[in-house]
């Protein structure tokens, strides 16, 4: 069962995440802010981070940066999931090292397909534009 850190401030979008992959059988944890977000994923084995951008304390690309200059954390997958659709967004998702960039809102069934696809070692890439 992969373990699976899910990352938002937004109460509602994580308890939707949670519901939806504790049902595909996903061991799931949650942090509220970029803070708590590095704090966890640099002390604990999780087999992917869904981490959404605009959060306080610390934004999502910045946890992004961190964790991936830690050697404790440069191998993890990170999806990025945010609403901030633009394609400079998306493009400086990919630069950073993210596994793969889902926009809000997003479609539960969706996103289970792209978490699936990332913890089989896929880089889901961003529709050409």
């Amino acid at each position: 069962m992969a373990k699976v850190l899910v990352v938002d401030d937004d109460r509602v979008i994580q308890q939707l995440l949670v519901v939806n992959l504790e049902l595909e059988g996903f061991d799931i944890e949650t942090a509220s802010d970029g803070e708590e977000a590095v704090q966890k994923i640099l002390s604990n084995k999780y087999d992917l981070v869904l981490l959404d951008i605009m959060m306080p304390k610390l934004d999502g690309r910045e946890v992004c940066r961190r964790v991936k200059a830690d050697p404790r954390g440069k191998d993890v997958p990170i999806i990025f999931l945010s609403a901030r659709a633009q394609d400079l967004d998306v493009r400086q998702g990919y630069d950073l090292g993210v596994a793969a960039y889902v926009t809000k809102p997003f479609d539960p069934v969706d996103l289970i397909d792209v978490v699936s696809r990332v913890l089989n070692g896929e880089r889901v890439l961003p529709p050409r534009s």
